[in-house]
């Protein structure tokens, strides 16, 4: 295998010290809910390792993920300079994890007495607040089968690796995971993957996918080629 090709919006360094400097460091195993959605939100997280994926719970009992968080990305944000806030989202933990833990109280003062460190965090949320824009608009406008291919591209700029049969996304996934991200049927995403299989363009081993041939997937849905850092899953 050769180099990642990952393109994250990763948060400042001047960001990240900041929430490095946060007085607790928890350790979680996989499996486990870092917060769950309607639960009064206190605090903000910055993954130091492991894996984390953030969803939202529909109507229906299903579940939409919305993105998959890792080294130096912080979750929990949204609650910032609300009154009585409440996490908006689950947060489930899909690797054994080290996570900073800092005080929604004590970031909102800081960010308050440094204003170059309040225009990084904006730049952060500005970028953050894109790309969920461009997540929704695929799955409102492209239907199932673009939602499915947007959602493998976005893979492939997140956890893409590329190899001599093509790009590895180093993410292990079912199809039910997969269909989380979607919006749609474990069943559809079975049926679409079967076609993409049998026509080469991609390959599944072990939960793996390999996408043998990206620009057939991105010609399907008419991808703009939007910049790497905005077309991601994180």
């Amino acid at each position: 295998m050769s180099q990642l090709t990952l393109q994250k919006t990763k948060i400042s360094n001047d960001l990240t010290e900041l929430m490095k400097s946060a007085n607790q460091v928890i350790k979680m195993a996989k499996g486990t809910y870092l917060f769950r959605e309607g639960m009064k939100a206190s605090e903000l997280y910055l993954i130091l390792s492991g894996r984390v994926r953030v969803s939202k719970g529909t109507s229906d009992g299903s579940e939409l993920s919305l993105r998959v968080c890792s080294q130096n990305e912080i979750v929990g944000e949204l609650t910032l300079f609300t009154d009585q806030p409440k996490y908006l989202f689950d947060c489930l933990l899909l690797e054994d994890s080290e996570i900073a833990v800092i005080q929604k109280d004590d970031l909102e003062r800081k960010l308050f007495e440094n204003t170059n460190l309040a225009f990084e965090f904006m730049k952060w949320m500005s970028d953050h607040f894109r790309k969920t824009q461009t997540k929704f608009r695929d799955l409102v406008l492209l239907g199932k089968k673009g939602a499915l291919y947007s959602t493998l591209v976005r893979m492939t700029n997140s956890y893409g690796v590329h190899t001599d049969n093509g790009i590895l996304i180093d993410l292990h996934l079912t199809n039910q995971e997969l269909a989380n991200f979607c919006a749609t049927t474990r069943e559809s995403v079975n049926r679409m993957l079967h076609e993409l299989r049998s026509l080469g363009v991609i390959s599944v081993t072990k939960g793996y996918i390999t996408i043998h041939d990206l620009v057939y997937i991105k010609k399907e849905i008419q991808c703009e080629d939007c910049p790497a850092k905005y077309c991601s899953i994180e």
